[in-house]
């Protein structure tokens, strides 16, 4: 067929679209989003402190970029948990440092024209036991904190994590020319040629835990050293903390994800900067794990993987509740990113009650990017998208994928289905309102499990335009009202194996000679259209 004519929908009204919804989003402030979620979402508990200051060139600090603080930010902290707690302050220079363990009660503030820079050199980086884990040992990250409460980082300045001295890089991923900086800097490259690692090390890391799993007897810190570099830490590791608060901060170049609170309660996210090269390796933005009372507002985001992401692993709780519940996301912008909103792919410990709303997506690889496998899913409900405006998605609008596999460096995917059933991915009860984009390689992609179909999903007042339109496989329940997808293929909806869709005032593009196909196991299409009153080509059932 030929190509759709985008006479009715011009750019132009795309964009007075996007100018409306940032107008009216600029009049909400995080209080309002809190108590206008679409389920009952309580006050976010902000830390506090008490008043007193201490500056780390009280402590011997020396702002230079030259050496090393390490002892500097410990003492400092130290003084003021001591004092009963209060602020540890950054001024404007170039702290070189190892990794900062945070306190209870401590706000980190880190003065515009200050850049904390962690060291390249990993030997600072001891192995150590995070307090919720089995006996291994990791490296410890950048910045860390375990069963605190009362804590924040603060200030206009930046925290960089040195992440290429940590980072492999495939080559896929790379220009020429940066791959030619990468081989000629040093490191090593892999025997297939495909994978620069910074160090030797961090390539035989693998094996050398696998090794380390055939030892007798109890291993020590030193037996983890070898695979150090291999080990690459989070930027900054939260684990099992309460009243959280990062505000105006700029976080950038971590060694792995940059953002990973794990099991903690009431986090507030402010005004945050979230910054990694578009090839960084698992360069997750902010990766929110079995955390109940969030608030991410007004933040920005461009990195090399997931942007803002929602993961959940782990026993659920005693009172039926999922490990993450509570979450509201608004007035954010994601730039690259593998996905801008991203669920999963851990999500067996149960996710409920999620609020995204008033955000922007331009240029990420998926737009709405929910995705999981059987062996590490669970149930995901109650999920509310509203007033996303998004840009040159370069696959899919909005994703639904029950079959993700994740591919560490130096993997090949193993093009075989995942036969475990245990932990099945149950996605149901996703509510989607005021949708729009303008540019993406697929509108909407969902792919459920013949025994576990993506069920019950609500599309409302939508318009994207895409190279080709809905897919759906394995799904049940879908109804869309005022959806209007914008095709440049037809089929606009390509069924297999779908129970009960509703299309409410569908939208006919004029160039298309079909508007749904169906295979034989698809059931219950109700379409009401004037369109498609008449056309009887519109919907086409295989009879195989």
């Amino acid at each position: 067929m030929s190509s759709i004519s985008f006479k009715k929908y011009p750019v132009l009204i795309f964009f007075a679209i996007l100018i409306n919804g940032s107008v009216n989003a600029q009049e909400k402030d995080a209080a309002w989003y809190i108590k206008n979620a679409p389920f009952k979402m309580q006050e976010v508990t902000l830390p506090v402190f008490a008043a007193h200051s201490f500056s780390i060139k009280d402590y011997g600090g020396v702002g230079d970029g030259q050496v090393l603080n390490t002892n500097a930010f410990k003492k400092t902290i130290d003084a003021c948990v001591a004092a009963g707690g209060g602020r540890v302050t950054v001024p404007a220079g170039i702290w070189l440092t190892g990794p900062i363990e945070l306190k209870s009660n401590i706000d980190l503030h880190v003065e515009r024209g200050a850049l904390i820079l962690f060291t390249k050199d990993h030997s600072q980086y001891p192995m150590i036991h995070p307090s919720f884990k089995s006996s291994n040992y990791v490296t410890a990250s950048p910045i860390y904190g375990y069963d605190l409460k009362n804590i924040a980082i603060t200030g206009e300045g930046i925290i960089d994590g040195a992440g290429e001295s940590w980072r492999p890089v495939k080559k896929e991923k790379s220009t020429a020319g940066q791959w030619k900086d990468f081989t000629s800097s040093g490191g090593v490259v892999s025997t297939s040629g495909s994978i620069w690692w910074p160090t030797k090390e961090a390539m035989d890391g693998e094996q050398h835990l696998k090794d380390l799993k055939k030892k007798n007897g109890k291993l020590t810190a030193e037996d983890y050293v070898p695979a150090r570099d291999y080990l690459r830490p989070y930027m900054l590791y939260l684990i099992n903390c309460q009243n959280i608060l990062l505000e105006n901060i700029t976080i950038r170049n971590s060694p792995k994800f940059v953002f990973y609170p794990n099991s903690c309660t009431n986090l507030t996210m402010n005004h945050v900067n979230i910054f990694n090269e578009w090839w960084t390796q698992n360069g997750d933005g902010i990766d929110i794990s079995r955390c109940k009372n969030v608030l991410i507002y007004d933040c920005t985001v461009s990195v090399g993987d997931d942007g803002i992401c929602m993961k959940s692993s782990g026993a659920k709780s005693d009172d039926n509740s999922a490990g993450l519940e509570n979450v509201v996301i608004a007035k954010c912008v994601v730039y690259h990113a593998h996905g801008g909103f991203v669920i999963g792919s851990n999500t067996d410990g149960g996710t409920q009650n999620i609020f995204v709303t008033d955000c922007n997506f331009i240029g990420t690889d998926i737009g709405v990017r929910v995705k999981s496998n059987t062996g590490r899913g669970g149930l995901v409900k109650n999920i509310f998208i509203s007033n996303i405006f998004m840009k040159d998605i370069v696959h899919d609008a909005i994703s639904f994928n029950t079959y993700y596999e994740d591919m560490p460096a130096g993997k090949v995917k193993s093009n075989t289905v995942n036969v475990l059933k245990d932990k099945t991915p149950n996605f149901t009860d996703f509510y989607f309102d005021n949708i729009y984009c303008n540019g993406a390689k697929d509108a909407v992609s969902i792919t459920g499990l013949p025994e576990m179909p993506v069920s019950n999903i609500h599309f409302k007042n939508m318009i994207i335009s895409a190279g080709k339109g809905f897919i759906a496989t394995d799904a049940a329940d879908l109804e869309l009202n005022n959806v209007k997808i914008i095709s440049q293929k037809d089929p606009v909806f390509v069924l297999n194996n779908v129970r009960n869709i509703n299309i409410n005032q569908g939208y006919f593009p004029e160039d298309a000679q079909t508007f749904i196909k169906a295979d034989a196991t698809t059931r219950g299409i109700n379409v009401t259209s004037t369109d498609l009153r008449n056309n009887k080509n519109a919907i086409v059932v295989s009879k195989e």
